[in-house]
């Protein structure tokens, strides 16, 4: 059920930006923001009702988990039990395209909603001027999904926000383009390091950093975390992978100077750059009308972990 129509305010990311968007946080309200990953649709982490506003306002089902973002790793220490190992990422990845999923600490304040009824918490610190400074403004956690229609593509630039959502939250940060491009990669910190999701810092990174592998989630087993949905990112038109031409009716998604398209994630193959532009490229590809978007091999390591993660869920048979 989405929310009652409302006007949504287009706000400058600056100081009177900025705590006008605190302002609305305060009084239970939705403000999207920019981060470095993805824009987020940021709620009182603390307030049940506000909490359930994003998920109005995404038709977003009630099981599926948010990240509630925080200044720091001392800011996060109160509303997760924290280890060693959680300390050891955060020192090296935080502010940063990184979520901790941690044992939920009792008495913390979070709204319940915001873990599903999980016993466990995913926390971040985003490494975003902009979001950073609203987290200041605010002086509390923000539950910040991301700033889309649920199971639609990523936003990375404030007008994909207008598009989506314009109407059902009270207001969006234009921080401008989003650099790193695919939402944080999530490592779980239960009795075994798993990755639950890939994202915008490689696993490989990841795993330097703690001496050890990351597992890989239980199949079948309930969600931890956001994003692990089978079908999610997803744009309007069909999608077809491994593409290295377009067939009779598509458009073609390149990449590399071996699959050049009508539009191309990096011509160099770089997958930095890949990233960035993924969900852009989707949106335009997807406003321009493609019925199917066909998408050219992405190589399976360091950041094309992520978007091949992204890929195959905007792929995925719809409602899954």
């Amino acid at each position: 059920m989405a929310e009652t129509h409302q006007d949504t305010r287009l706000l400058a990311a600056d100081a009177e930006g900025i705590e006008q968007a605190a302002q609305f946080l305060r009084q239970g309200a939705l403000v999207a923001f920019p981060t470095e990953t993805v824009y987020g649709l940021g709620a009182d982490a603390c307030n049940g009702e506000a909490v359930a506003r994003i998920f109005a306002a995404k038709d977003r089902p009630q099981f599926n988990p948010l990240i509630v973002h925080v200044a720091d790793a001392d800011a996060a220490q109160r509303y997760a039990e924290w280890n060693d190992l959680a300390d050891r990422l955060a020192a090296v990845f935080w502010p940063g395209p990184l979520t901790l999923v941690l044992p939920l600490r009792a008495g913390g304040g979070l709204s319940p909603l915001v873990s599903a009824g999980q016993p466990s918490v995913a926390l971040r610190a985003p490494d975003h001027p902009v979001g950073a400074a609203l987290l200041a403004a605010f002086g509390g956690p923000i539950a910040a999904p991301s700033a889309n229609p649920s199971g639609r593509i990523s936003p990375t630039r404030a007008a994909h926000v207008v598009a989506g959502l314009s109407g059902r939250i009270a207001g969006i940060i234009d921080g401008g383009a989003c650099p790193v491009g695919v939402e944080s990669t999530i490592v779980g910190l239960g009795d075994v390091p798993t990755l639950l999701r890939p994202g915008g810092l490689p696993a490989e990174a990841i795993e330097a950093a703690l001496g050890v592998s990351l597992a890989a989630p239980v199949a079948g087993a309930a969600l931890t975390s956001p994003g692990q949905l089978s079908s999610h990112y997803a744009p309007r038109a069909g999608m077809r992978l491994n593409a290295r031409e377009a067939r009779a009716g598509e458009v073609l998604l390149g990449f590399g100077p071996e699959v050049r398209g009508d539009q191309t994630l990096s011509a160099s193959g770089d997958l930095t750059e890949a990233a960035a532009q993924l969900f852009d490229m989707l949106h335009a590809l997807d406003a321009g009308g493609a019925e199917i978007i066909a998408v050219a091999p992405i190589p399976e390591t360091g950041l094309g972990r992520a978007i091949n993660d992204r890929l195959r869920r905007a792929a995925a048979p719809r409602g899954v």
